[in-house]
């Protein structure tokens, strides 16, 4: 057990500071949906890549990496989780996805919840995730609270953006917040008419305490989300009611609309392109699982695609604390589909781009993360295969520039118990 906390407390060390490093003789891909570059260079300098791509000269100093020929990406962006604010679903103590009883709904801030010692943090960072989009849950709102970027790295500061979007459930599950569909619609109208009248006398909006509607620090936190300044994340699953979503944002044209999930997506794609609403959808989703999935299918990333939507992958209601990691199985898989007959997928430079830069932009962070163009932050993983092959793995990981351990407390354990010796097991182990 002391070897064990000792482990536990050397990946939570602070990191060494970023430093100029160049990665060089690399299959390189830019994450950008671009195809990959053979014998690329990427060039990362205080924490930020500087240059990458073919001939790209290394300045003199720089400590240099030879990828030997093999795969380099930028890191993976988790598009949905709820990462790093719940351990185990089932003891309450460790799960903050949801503020059960609370008064507050849309103020609800999980920045300061997320806790970069959770365990879903470093098997995740050891596949390649660098990056993860967290989102709260709701109770008794359709508006959970407001959502945020954080990274994967090993030190104790993991939110790269707090406050990046208010995240909504609608249909199914929203409907259960609001009694039904209409008064869904009703409750989601009459918060942004409460927004205009807090936004007009801030001193004198009128706050009921647990039994308001809104109460005033709800109503300010969705500000932002009624003026365009921020995203607005929203769990759907239904065509129709991506269509009144659509219809809503017509009213309120400001909202800037993110679908989550969206497994009927592929039936409504042209309406969703022409509204230019970004979708986070769940790669593989192919069976009805709810009534709102009825339509669900496994080509309906693809066809999203296809019809011009920006699409990305994320995986709510899919272990979606721990799992982030499936998310490069699930862009492989839709590679796979574009071979099935009568199936649309991804090819592979978009399939990657949907779990690097999609997310990124769908949240309006394409100029910070995702991509390893100039400017983006240092996050580079070098594999040892192609990194949508199921039985690739990760050779080395950069976060803002710094390399990260790969090593997990279940390395650990399995190398602990491989061949254990008498006298080595726990006291509990002893007949």
């Amino acid at each position: 057990m002391k070897r064990l906390l000792l482990l536990s407390a050397a990946f939570l060390a602070a990191p060494a500071a970023a430093q100029s490093v160049a990665i060089t003789n690399a299959k390189l891909v830019i994450g950008d949906g671009s195809a990959p570059i053979e014998g690329g260079t990427v060039i990362v300098r205080d924490g930020r890549v500087v240059a990458a791509g073919r001939s790209v000269a290394v300045p003199a100093g720089t400590a240099t990496v030879d990828a030997g020929g093999r795969w380099v990406t930028p890191g993976i962006v988790a598009g949905f989780t709820r990462m790093g604010i719940v351990e185990s679903d089932g003891v309450e103590e460790t799960n903050d996805t949801a503020a059960r009883g609370s008064p507050f709904h849309a103020a609800i801030d999980v920045a300061p919840a997320v806790n970069p010692a959770t365990s879903s943090i470093p098997l995740n960072r050891a596949e390649g995730i660098t990056r993860a989009i967290v989102a709260p849950d709701t109770d008794g709102s359709i508006f959970a609270g407001l959502g945020a970027v954080i990274d994967l790295g090993t030190d104790r500061s993991p939110i790269t953006k707090p406050r990046a979007f208010q995240f909504m459930e609608y249909g199914g599950g929203g409907s259960r917040r609001g009694n039904s569909r209409p008064a869904m619609v009703a409750m989601f109208r009459n918060a942004l008419a409460q927004v205009k009248d807090y936004v007009r006398a801030p001193a004198a909006y009128s706050d009921q305490g647990k039994d308001a509607l809104l109460t005033r620090a709800d109503a300010a936190a969705l500000v932002p989300v009624a003026s365009g300044a921020m995203p607005l994340l929203v769990h759907v699953e239904r065509a129709s009611d991506m269509l009144a979503l659509i219809d809503l944002k017509r009213d309120y044209p400001a909202l800037k609309l993110v679908f989550v999930g969206a497994a009927e997506g592929w039936l409504v794609a042209n309406q969703i392109a022409a509204a230019r609403i970004p979708v986070i959808a769940s790669a593989l989703t192919d069976l009805p699982a709810s009534f709102d999935q009825l339509g669900a299918t496994q080509s309906n990333v693809g066809r999203l695609k296809a019809a011009g939507v920006l699409v990305g992958i994320g995986t709510i209601n899919d272990d979606e604390a721990r799992q982030a990691r499936l998310e490069k199985q699930y862009a492989g898989n839709l590679v796979a589909l574009t071979k099935v007959p009568g199936a649309t997928g991804l090819d592979w430079n978009a399939a990657f781009a949907a779990i690097s830069s999609v997310p990124a932009e769908a949240i309006g962070m394409g100029d910070e993360i995702g991509s390893l163009r100039a400017g983006r932050r240092g996050d580079v993983v070098i594999w040892d295969g192609d990194p949508l092959e199921l039985g690739s793995a990760v050779a080395a990981v950069y976060i803002d520039g710094v390399k990260q351990p790969l090593r997990t407390r279940q390395d650990a354990l399995r190398e602990r118990y491989r061949v254990p010796q008498e006298g080595t097991l726990p006291k509990a182990y002893e007949r």
